[in-house]
């Protein structure tokens, strides 16, 4: 019997989630005893549809499912439904698409989505501000790219869960790089009110982000305001063990949120659906935690910055 072959597609290889996303997907696959073929899209959508309408309009490709974190906040509606027609097994990551229930039956091939709970995500993010600041104060807030739906689900859980006293300027980067920290803060020290703001604390979306940014306020600023700015507690996102675990115990960052890579999950239920024929669950959301947890955060603040 052929093996079952995939094709994971993911947004970016510039963003170490996204790195993590494709190793968990080659352990998943050696682990199920499958094949799988990465791409990556260079943040494009444009380019991420064209290569996966290749996929499906190729007749000898012989994959049996897509797995696509999309770089389109629309998911891709056109391209489902071609592989579907195909009888390509199609699953989204980290986007809950409206067309799913339509695609989703048992007819069809597996139809399905997993992500992060974005939303408690946020709702992380929201503890954490209440655990460094429980007199209240301004946070700098960093938000990942406007398309996302990983963006706004975060956005909306930690305006839920933060405490009233505690006030909150949105800042929006262009993706989700380093770089786009750097250069979505720096154009904010730009404009002479920012030196005039008050800033307690700086929260990104990402850890990424959250490290761009503290190299701008650590670059482009000076004198008293650098020593103020640069011993902020920076907290991000994602929590891979070897970037934003590591700089959370290099005090590098004050805090992430741990969210889990989600393609190897996403391999187990496509990979258990074709072979028992079955159509899996819609929606299954996987938990983020907070690191540290909210509790020992609380006491390691010691100074209201």
């Amino acid at each position: 019997m052929n093996k079952l072959r995939f094709v994971v597609s993911l947004i970016t290889n510039d963003n170490d989630y996204q790195r993590e996303q494709a190793a968990a997907a080659l352990e998943a696959a050696v682990r199920l005893d499958v094949e799988v073929q990465t791409l990556f899209a260079d943040n494009d959508a444009i380019n991420q549809s064209q290569q996966l309408l290749k996929i499906i309009q190729t007749a000898d490709a012989g994959v049996d499912a897509i797995l696509v974190e999309p770089a389109s906040r629309t998911c891709f509606p056109k391209v489902a439904h071609a592989a579907v027609a195909a009888g390509i097994g199609w699953g989204v990551l980290n986007c809950e698409p409206d067309y799913l229930r339509e695609l989703h039956s048992p007819r069809n091939a597996p139809v399905f989505a997993v992500s992060a709970d974005n939303a408690q995500v946020g709702r992380i993010q929201g503890w954490q501000l209440a655990a460094i600041l429980p007199k209240g104060g301004s946070v700098l807030y960093i938000q990942g790219p406007s398309g996302s739906a990983a963006t706004e689900q975060r956005a909306a859980g930690m305006y839920e869960s933060k405490p009233e006293n505690v006030k909150i300027k949105v800042l929006k980067s262009g993706n989700w790089t380093e770089d786009g920290g750097y250069q979505t803060v720096a154009s904010w020290l730009r404009l002479s009110t920012s030196h005039k703001e008050q800033v307690d604390a700086v929260q990104a979306q990402n850890d990424f982000l959250a490290l761009g940014a503290k190299k701008a306020i650590q670059e482009q600023t000076s004198g008293e305001e650098r020593k103020t700015k640069s011993r902020l507690p920076f907290l991000g996102v994602d929590g891979l063990p070897r970037t934003g675990q590591e700089w959370v115990r290099q005090h590098l960052l004050t805090a992430t949120v741990v969210v889990p890579a989600i393609t190897a999950t996403a391999l187990e239920i496509v990979v258990a659906a074709i072979r028992e024929q079955s159509q899996p669950p819609e929606r299954t959301l996987l938990p983020p935690r907070s690191f540290p947890e909210p509790d020992a955060l609380a006491s390691r603040i010691s100074v209201r910055f």
